[in-house]
């Protein structure tokens, strides 16, 4: 199981790296759809579907390696105060009956919305808007799957840590 746990979030890390380089991308192509709106009076569809399409990818495909870094939002009134095997059992509980439950539901709704669009190879509903939007739509499963991984990953470090077998290294840790 530790290989798995391990596996799962070099995945996700891997990943969120990788996407990461998107918000980058974001901001250039806002910046130059801007220009092209007020400068030069000119706008494109695509640029704003692309625009659309990589904000996606920065939440689908970052929201694993959220988890995993512990930075995902939450109600830290009482939790930051709380002792590491008290934070466990939150995480538990909480992957339990709540991250891991979302996760699969959602995989399954968005497989078969993925599936409706690839049957009938959709495309935009834009003229001049960007083809295979089903791409997108199986995005929407991948970062489910991503996030259900990592949630799998931090369930058995919270069992481990609830344990007494805190194997919480530096590399777990967030490094922000």
């Amino acid at each position: 199981m530790e290989v798995l746990e391990k596996l799962f979030s070099q995945i996700n890390e891997g990943v969120g790296k990788l996407f990461a380089w998107s918000t980058s991308l974001l901001v250039l192509t806002i910046i130059f759809d801007v220009l092209l709106r007020y400068v030069f009076n000119m706008s494109f569809i695509w640029l704003s579907e692309i625009e659309v399409y990589l904000f996606s990818f920065i939440i689908l495909f970052g929201a694993g390696y959220t988890l995993k870094h512990d930075k995902h939002v939450r109600v830290d009134v009482f939790y930051d105060k709380w002792p590491k095997k008290r934070k466990a059992l939150v995480n538990l509980i909480g992957g339990i009956l709540f991250l891991a439950p979302w996760c699969v539901v959602s995989i399954i709704a968005c497989w078969k919305y993925f599936m409706f669009s690839f049957t009938f190879k959709e495309s935009s509903s834009q003229s001049g808007g960007l083809p295979y939007l089903f791409i997108l739509k199986f995005c929407l499963v991948l970062g489910f799957i991503l996030l259900l991984l990592q949630g799998i990953a931090s369930i058995r470090r919270a069992v481990q840590t609830m344990r007494g077998l805190d194997t919480d290294t530096q590399e777990n840790k967030a490094i922000f």
